[in-house]
């Protein structure tokens, strides 16, 4: 019925993927968006909450509140910016650190078992297609 329905299909798809996400990042306490957060800011340290809202496709508030979970939980502490003092940096903190390799790995896990599930052509085709389709609708 909805076979060719693009809100459909995709939001479908979408709670398959979350599943596996959560259970991935549940031994963390994390969920998935504070996970993918969380790596933002490991990666980029002093990256501002904006930042990782258009770097994520979210909207501000919605990093903001994902980036203030991670500070209740001592993963991340925001700095005041020398330039700007209106702007706060976000930065990992020592125990954000500390999750920055296991996060990483679970993360690749995750990707690799989704790969062998479908196979590595369509995971590949899925994820570039996802990409472009969520750039053209920008």
């Amino acid at each position: 019925m909805f076979d060719h329905c693009l809100y459909f299909n995709s939001v479908a798809l979408g709670r398959l993927v979350e599943r596996e996400w959560t259970t991935a990042y549940a031994g963390f306490g994390l969920t998935p968006a504070q996970g993918f957060v969380l790596r933002v800011v490991l990666a980029t340290p002093g990256c501002l909450s904006s930042q990782v809202a258009d770097l994520l496709g979210i909207a501000r508030p919605t990093a903001t509140r994902l980036i203030d979970n991670l500070y209740d939980k001592g993963l991340v502490e925001r700095r005041q910016g020398e330039t700007d003092g209106r702007e706060w940096g976000v930065y990992p903190t020592r125990s954000g650190k500390a999750l920055e390799r296991p996060i990483n790995d679970a993360s690749a896990e995750i990707a690799k078992a989704l790969r062998r599930k479908i196979g590595p052509g369509l995971f590949e085709s899925a994820v570039s297609t996802m990409h472009d389709v969520r750039k053209a609708l920008d």
